[in-house]
């Protein structure tokens, strides 16, 4: 296995270290289960969901990427889920997570980061590659980490270091895309007080990020900007934490419409 970085127009980030996020984040959400008070408590930030409906979740995409990323080449048809349910008692519940975690991890490694695999999203600042696939597992395990203290009633800010990619990764994954804008162009930057800053360009020809420098970010004048720290930035592109919760300058209605557009 290759120990280079990948993604070179992003936050360099190797794939050890991915996997390392992967097992320590999901080491952490079974912590949460297991604090608890009740596998049936609501989770605030899923609405519908319990922290059981979460739990299986987040172990059936574990287990769903690892036959993925073993199973498929980029292009194929989606697989379709083994639709097994984690078990409904606590302990049995715990255990199946973590071997959901390692079934993936073991994948994972036995892939390498190089091997291209089927992915939903367009191949574009993310590829349709393993390490792609480790890098979008790594936010799945933080949010909803978060999502199950919050559930306990004891939510915790993101580390930042996981926080940081993952605003990148959002940025590269979900909103890169060549799907046309329905407005004028629009630009928003993202300051993040720790880790630096981002601009998201929308037009007709789709979405598109750049990481800016600290004197593009000082001279820029985008449509807006929104401003805080790593974990106030991750949480609001995955709408846990509302837009009012962090300081936005220029056109305050851009964020919900991005967000309307999906």
């Amino acid at each position: 296995m290759t120990d280079h970085l990948y993604f070179p127009t992003l936050l360099r980030m190797n794939f050890p270290t991915l996997l390392r996020m992967i097992d320590e984040r999901s080491a952490v959400f079974r912590a949460a289960v297991a604090a608890a008070p009740s596998l049936d408590a609501d989770v605030p930030s899923c609405p519908g969901w319990t922290l059981y409906d979460l739990a299986n979740h987040l172990s059936e995409g574990d287990r769903f990427w690892a036959y993925i990323v073993l199973n498929t080449a980029p292009g194929d048809e989606r697989p379709i889920k083994d639709g097994l349910a984690a078990p409904r008692e606590r302990e049995a519940l715990i255990a199946w997570l973590a071997d959901s975690t390692e079934q993936l991890l073991a994948a994972l490694r036995e892939a390498g980061p190089d091997r291209g695999c089927w992915a939903w999203w367009e191949p574009l600042a993310s590829p349709h590659t393993v390490a792609a696939v480790a890098r979008r597992r790594v936010p799945e395990s933080l949010i909803h980490t978060y999502d199950a203290q919050l559930a306990s009633g004891a939510p915790q800010e993101l580390p930042t270091t996981e926080a940081v990619d993952a605003i990148e990764e959002f940025l590269a994954t979900v909103c890169t895309g060549t799907v046309p804008w329905p407005g004028e162009p629009a630009t928003m930057d993202y300051h993040a007080a720790e880790a630096g800053s981002w601009r998201q360009t929308v037009d007709a020809t789709g979405s598109r990020f750049t990481r800016l420098t600290a004197a593009e970010a000082a001279e820029s004048k985008p449509t807006a900007a929104i401003y805080g720290t790593a974990s106030e930035m991750a949480l609001l592109m995955y709408m846990r934490i509302p837009a009012g919760s962090l300081r936005i300058a220029g056109d305050a209605d851009l964020l919900q419409q991005l967000q309307d557009w999906g």
